[in-house]
């Protein structure tokens, strides 16, 4: 049961909207910026919600690795590709405006495929490749990030969390969206495990002396210091449970989002220059939307997609559970409980909250100070 207060999407999101202009982010950007925020929300996925508003965006603009105006650049553009450079901007603000121009692109030509370089973090990958979703096509997505996964038989942190995403319009309400780490846990959850006080389960993390550590402060501490890696989907650091599949998967988001807008990779995107000083992070993002209608139709696949979902949920349950869920489904049941009375906020997110507030002495009052 929730014992968190809640407070309005409504007046949560006209206060992130808020802050953001107050360190800089145009307003319209800073909408965008929000509305990203709130959707991990939305959906439960609280890793990576206004759980991360302060210390990944409003921090790292403080801090000068995240610049608040977008200076976007198209670098190539051909009928179906595009390539741009964010040139360290707000990368959700980079990626809603790939996807609009791949979105057109995909309606016209059947398919597109786009790729960001010099960009930051642009919040859950599902926000966009459900923006095509949404408009009858399929989305797919990654992003590559600072490491945090050490390679089958390694304990150094080398790729990053690396999430590959898809979207599938459903006759459902709500699209089948596969997002997801291609490490066992994201960093994302492990500092949301640290500010709820809670720790990170055992076997989602490889030391380099093999012990088991399960202390979320400490863990973040040896990410950073790179005493600690990720495991892989599937565990580490040997290959007993196949964590090579996690591997292999979170190599090849890291090559597409790398090499395809020519852009920085691996331990490039730390955010930590060799001096130990912070820097740009030069993260890669790459997109590919797919439009049904130039295959058998958006009917067919939509009806095609629903059949299958629905005969797996159907599917014979295993003993002591009552109920089968598609990806995405979680998410929309999230939604439906959460729509009529906002976010959740934790003790810790409260006081960040009203910090901001009182900083840039801004008109809110939040329910939970009363």
């Amino acid at each position: 049961m929730e014992t968190r207060p809640y407070v309005s999407w409504d007046l949560m999101n006209s206060f992130m909207i808020d802050v953001f202009k107050a360190y800089g982010v145009p307003e319209e950007d800073a909408k965008i910026c929000a509305d990203v925020l709130l959707e991990s929300d939305r959906r439960g996925i609280e890793s990576h919600g206004c759980n991360r508003f302060k210390p990944i965006y409003i921090d790292r603009i403080v801090k000068g690795t995240l610049l608040p105006v977008t200076n976007l650049e198209v670098v190539k553009e051909t009928p179906t590709t595009v390539v741009m450079d964010a040139h360290d901007g707000m990368g959700m603000v980079a990626a809603h405006a790939m996807m609009e121009k791949l979105i057109e692109k995909a309606k016209k030509n059947g398919m597109a495929g786009g790729a960001i370089r010099n960009s930051t973090h642009y919040g859950i990958a599902g926000y966009w490749s459900d923006m095509a979703a949404k408009q009858g096509l399929i989305g797919i997505t990654g992003t590559n990030a600072r490491p945090s996964i050490a390679p089958t038989f390694g304990v150094e942190n080398m790729l990053g969390t690396n999430p590959l995403t898809i979207s599938l319009p459903t006759d459902e309400d709500f699209p089948f969206c596969i997002d997801c780490a291609t490490s066992i846990v994201q960093r994302g959850k492990i500092e949301f495990y640290a500010r709820s006080g809670k720790e990170t389960p055992a076997g989602m993390v490889v030391t380099h002396d093999g012990s088991t550590v399960t202390d979320s402060q400490a863990i973040l501490k040896m990410l950073t210091e790179g005493k600690a890696a990720l495991a892989p989907l599937g565990g580490g650091p040997g290959d007993e449970m196949c964590g090579y599949k996690g591997y292999g998967y979170a190599t090849v988001v890291e090559i597409l989002s790398s090499a395809l807008a020519g852009g920085e990779f691996m331990k490039a995107l730390t955010g930590v220059s060799p001096e130990g000083k912070p820097q740009m992070y030069h993260l890669g993002h790459f997109f590919f939307v797919v439009d049904p209608e130039a295959f058998m139709g958006i009917d067919t696949f939509r009806r095609t997609a629903g059949s299958i979902c629905r005969a797996l949920r159907a599917s014979e349950k295993a003993p002591g559970y009552d109920r089968i869920y598609t990806a995405g489904e979680k998410e929309h049941l999230v939604w439906l409980e959460r729509k009529d009375k906002g976010v959740p906020v934790g003790e810790a997110v409260q006081k960040e909250l009203i910090a901001l507030r009182d900083k840039h002495q801004l008109p809110y009052t939040f329910p939970f100070e009363a």
